[in-house]
């Protein structure tokens, strides 16, 4: 297989800057959650981002889909939305130069490039699950007929984390389906400092786009040719058997505090999200240290904790820092460790 040379890290990391550089005109820090999103943009993933009202959840994608030469539609989530409302329907039109009725598609939102679905945890789950098939199959089913969705598609949801009343949680088989979760954190003093002049004057920027959609799926492309050792590809799938509560492999620290740990889903976006990573940091192949920075974002809302260990404050992110420490991460002594010494001693 082709591997990434110096050029293929330059290109995405000139694509990269071009499109921080456009949302850093709009959007104040929150650097972290930037690098996520673009992760998430080169792997071909959807995300899904969590935080309180006001830290610019939508207008952060509502800016990234204007740095991308895509088309883009946002579909504000409430409990009166129907399946039919974000897929579209089948509407019956007369033709004014026969005079016949004709069956027509008339497409819905979700045929776009870029989705933001604003606070998807606020409409019931047979409208969830409506963008079910398209994140997974990239179509959309009506009746019996299936549209096409075309590629780059991303779906980009945000959801609030303390509001209960009137929302509806995303069945974990939805979840599995975004690449990262990222916790969208307040600024630091210096960023609301700015923030605050920001939005109280008149100035206001004007957001190009940089990327073409040609380009995005070049990009996707080039992620793939990124190499991995035989290594680290042991090292995820340990990582995520970890915490497979039942299995000969789990961690005790994750048997204690799991009810359910995560699916093969979680060992291919470790692995992809860790190529974009290593190439963002100008490495043409992945590290020990971008399967450990992506362990979380890839994790959290995969991962189930047990009723006692929320009641004692444990999240998803505690178990996922305890497995990381207590994981071997040198070759010899993962494949030494009495858990995976069958499996990796080969």
């Amino acid at each position: 297989m082709q591997n990434t040379d110096a050029s293929s890290v330059d290109r995405l990391n000139s694509a990269a800057n071009r499109i921080r550089q456009q949302l850093a005109q709009v959007i104040v820090g929150q650097q972290e959650v930037i690098d996520q999103l673009l992760i998430t943009l080169f792997c071909r993933g959807h995300c899904l981002l969590e935080g309180v009202p006001g830290l610019a959840k939508t207008l952060l994608i509502s800016t990234l889909a204007k740095s991308l030469n895509l088309t883009f539609s946002r579909i504000q989530f409430t409990p009166d939305l129907m399946p039919a409302d974000i897929i579209g329907t089948d509407i019956i039109e007369e033709n004014k130069s026969t005079g016949q009725r004709e069956v027509r598609f008339l497409a819905g939102p979700i045929f776009a490039h870029v989705i933001l679905a604003d606070e998807i945890n606020r409409t019931p789950p047979k409208t969830q699950a409506a963008l079910l098939e398209a994140m997974q199959e990239r179509q959309a089913s009506v009746g019996r007929v299936r549209h096409q969705i075309g590629d780059p598609f991303f779906v980009l949801a945000t959801q609030n984390p303390i509001e209960q009343e009137g929302t509806y949680p995303l069945p974990e088989a939805q979840q599995d389906r975004f690449m990262l979760k990222v916790n969208v954190r307040y600024p630091t003093v210096e960023d609301e400092v700015e923030i605050a002049r920001r939005t109280t004057g008149v100035a206001s920027m004007e957001v190009e786009p940089v990327l073409s959609p040609d380009e995005i799926l070049e990009i996707q492309h080039m992620v793939r040719l990124v190499p991995a050792s035989d290594h680290l590809v042991r090292y995820a799938v340990a990582l995520v058997r970890s915490t497979r509560v039942g299995e000969p492999e789990v961690d005790p620290y994750a048997v204690e505090n799991l009810s359910w740990g995560a699916g093969p889903r979680a060992v291919q976006y470790l692995l992809m999200g860790a190529k974009a990573r290593s190439l963002m940091h100008g490495r043409p192949n992945v590290s020990l240290d971008d399967l450990q920075a992506l362990a979380a974002p890839v994790l959290r809302h995969r991962l189930l904790v047990n009723y006692t260990a929320e009641s004692e404050g444990v999240t998803p992110d505690d178990v996922v820092r305890r497995l990381i420490e207590s994981l071997p991460a040198r070759e010899d002594e993962l494949s030494g460790d009495p858990r995976f010494q069958k499996v990796f001693a080969s």
